[in-house]
Order: structure tokens, then sequence, then C-alpha cells
């Protein structure tokens, strides 16, 4: 059985451990070094010392647990991996912009047991924490108990008609291989809704689901970390989160559509069309 409780408290610990790194650096940002992965895919020495403050306190806590981390990369194993990102937003934090966020979130593997001894059928979400530090929000939830906003509990929001929905979603802006399914999906959306955010940052847009700010949010090429914490957040807040293509029973490959339970399924009706059935992600 795995003790999810630990876990969380575990993670919280890394969290605000990865955060401190970061916001002694916010106000330095011109001392950054700077690399380039890709195009427009950046990392600096705040990413790469937040991941080392937060690898640190979940390989004390829990080492019988896998690591996949965006900077130092890993693999899943054990009977629950945690996905990390340590700066979510990178771009925005490099720029100065306050919406980025450590995201950790904990997949159980299938055939570990839950928190009631019951083995997982498929590879599954149990533990998430994302923590905005500009506003010291703390995101958290723990499978079958609820999502929470600083200790508060959080639910997702009550609308129910899409042309009164909000949504949030993500740019192509450096895997241009899915454009052509993207952007006549966002037309649309700017035509039947009430309007659209573009943040950068999954992590929180994903947490903004489960607190009801946004009614849906759907994105298209991101990584597994930026997507396992949010995922967690948004299911135990009531929604609900697919992987957008199909494959996986949480979205994986980072290809995600999530909301209430209203508009989840017509923002899924909405981009299915568009979706290339012949696509590799």
């Amino acid at each position: 059985m795995t003790d999810l409780n630990r876990a969380q408290t575990t993670a919280i610990e890394a969290a605000r451990a990865a955060a401190e790194v970061l916001q002694s650096f916010s106000k330095r940002r011109a001392e950054l070094v700077i690399d380039h992965k890709g195009r427009n895919d950046l990392v600096s020495q705040a990413d790469r010392l937040a991941e080392q403050a937060c690898l640190a306190v979940l390989k004390r806590g829990t080492p019988e647990f896998g690591i996949v981390a965006e900077e130092t990369g890993g693999k899943p194993s054990g009977r629950a991996t945690w996905y990390i990102d340590p700066l979510d937003g990178t771009t925005n934090y490099l720029h100065g912009i306050p919406q980025y966020a450590v995201s950790i979130g904990l997949i159980g593997h299938a055939g570990t047991p839950d928190q009631n001894g019951s083995p997982l059928l498929v590879d599954t979400p149990l533990v998430a924490v994302v923590y905005d530090p500009c506003r010291d929000e703390m995101f958290t939830a723990i499978r079958g108990a609820g999502a929470q906003l600083n200790g508060s509990p959080i639910h997702c929001s009550r609308t129910t008609e899409f042309s009164q929905a909000l949504l949030g979603t993500g740019l192509p802006f450096r895997d241009y291989s899915f454009t052509d399914e993207y952007m006549p999906a966002l037309k649309d959306a700017i035509h039947q809704t009430r309007g659209i955010r573009r943040n950068g940052a999954a992590a929180l847009d994903l947490a903004w689901v489960a607190c009801g700010r946004f009614d849906g949010y759907w994105e298209m090429g991101l990584a597994p970390w930026d997507v396992a914490a949010g995922t967690l957040l948004v299911r135990e807040s009531g929604g609900i989160v697919e992987d957008l293509r199909g494959k996986h029973p949480w979205p994986i490959d980072g290809n995600i559509v999530s909301g209430n339970t209203a508009i989840q399924p017509k923002l899924f009706d909405m981009v299915r069309p568009y979706l290339n059935p012949l696509a590799p992600r």
C-alpha cells in the first residue's frame, strides 16, 4: 500500500525548496545563464538548481519511487514515479512575467496497490502539487481525497453553456507538427466561447480549471511533467481530463483536453474533427 499522505507532504516540501531557488533569481534575471535546448526551448541555471533542490527532497523522503524530471531525465520505475517540472513557464519567468509554477505529480503504475490496497488497473495519477510562488498558491490533491488550494477544497466551475465558457490553451511554440490540427480548433473556440487565454504555464492552466477560473483547457505537444500533477487536480475537483488522442489513461504524450463535466465533452467535440488520425502522437 502506498502512503499518499506522506508522499504529498514530501512533494510540498520539494515544491517549496524549488520555488525558493526560483524566487532568489527572479530579481536578478539578467545574471542568468540561458541555454537553448532547441527553438523556443530554453533552460537556465534557475531551472537546473530548482530541480536539484526538488530532487534532493524527493529522494530523501520517497526513495522507493522513480523520478522523471525535465532537466535530468529518468525513467519510470518502482511502484510509482514522480514527474517533475521545476519551472513550468520558463519563458514567462525569463521575461519577468509572474505566471510560472513548480509542478510535481506522482503516477502509480498498473498493479500497484492504491491507498485502499486495491491494485491499479492502469497507470494513474495519485498525488499532485502545483505551487505558484508569485501568488503563494499551493494546489494539492490526493487520489480519492479531493483537491485543495492552500488547504481549502476547490471545485471546477459550474458553467454549462459553451458560449459562456472561458477557456485556456497553448499555441504551438516548439513543435509545429500539429499546427494544422490546432489552428482550426482555435478559430472555432474564438467564435464559440466567451474567450480564450494563453498564459504560458500548462500546470497553472490545469490548476485554474480545477479551481474554476477556467471552464476548460486544451493543448497539444506538451511534456508529461507539464500535465501529470494538473491532471489529478482537475479530476479531484470534479472535472474531466483525457488524452486528446485517446491513447493513454492520462495525457502522458502531452495532448490534453480538460474541463468541468459540462464543458469538457463540448470542448472535445469541437477539437476532435480536426485531429489527424494518422498522427504519431
